[in-house]
């Protein structure tokens, strides 16, 4: 006697069958992968082609560098730029580099943290026959020497300033506040003196990275403790 297919057993009331399930799953993942999709195509319209460009990354970089009105860091310019900080850091002296060996009139340097495009010092005379005509405001004498003691005593008071210098600065000392070459930093803790230090906009003109890197003038300077007494006996 032959046998008779024997039916599906009946599934119980409520349950979905392996394949429903697998349908099921395989329905959602499509959707996940359509959902990743869209934000890859988001993503993707916001990047960069930098590789269009007529020089690439290192055109783009320069790129920024001319319209930066203070130097930009490294890590900034990786961000607008979508680029490995690496890659910049290595454009950048490649840039530098190229400056350099190309004698432009101008340069490329690290100061005050980041990187600025600036004429070339050999060309000095040049510019400063275009600039002319008293167009740029210069710093007096006298706030030349008062920038020079807060450089190397900072942070220090205006009472100690004025006890090296021998005269009241506080006239001058506002005038480079508002030039932004010297700043606010506290107060000293025993008189409550407000204390000045000099700011990155100083380190810029300067071309510098830090006040590390100032010439060793500091010795010829009285010492903290001398500047005290000299401050205590002007205040007589």
């Amino acid at each position: 006697m032959s046998e008779q297919p024997q039916a599906d057993a009946p599934q119980p009331p409520g349950d979905a069958s392996s394949d429903d399930v697998a349908a099921d799953l395989t329905a959602v993942d499509a959707d996940a992968l359509d959902a990743d999709a869209v934000d890859a195509d988001a993503v993707d319209a916001d990047a960069l082609d930098l590789d269009a460009l007529p020089s690439g990354a290192k055109g783009a970089v320069e790129a920024v560098l001319m319209v930066v009105e203070e130097p930009v860091t490294e890590l900034a310019l990786a961000e607008a730029l979508a680029l490995p900080p690496q890659q910049v850091a290595d454009l950048l002296r490649e840039l530098a580099a190229e400056y350099d060996q190309g004698g432009r009139g101008f340069e490329l340097r690290e100061v005050a943290g980041g990187w600025r495009v600036f004429s070339r010092a050999d060309y000095a005379p040049v510019v400063e026959r275009f600039v002319v005509g008293g167009q740029q405001a210069r710093l007096t004498q006298a706030a030349l020497e008062t920038l020079a003691v807060v450089a190397y005593r900072q942070p220090v008071s205006r009472a100690r300033v004025s006890a090296v210098r021998g005269v009241n600065v506080d006239g001058v000392m506002r005038t480079l506040v508002a030039r932004g070459l010297v700043q606010e930093q506290g107060t000293d803790h025993e008189s409550g003196a407000i204390l000045y230090s000099t700011t990155g906009y100083f380190l810029e003109r300067l071309g510098l990275t830090s006040v590390d890197e100032l010439p060793a003038l500091a010795p010829y300077l009285p010492e903290i403790d001398v500047l005290d007494e000299l401050s205590e006996g002007a205040s007589l």
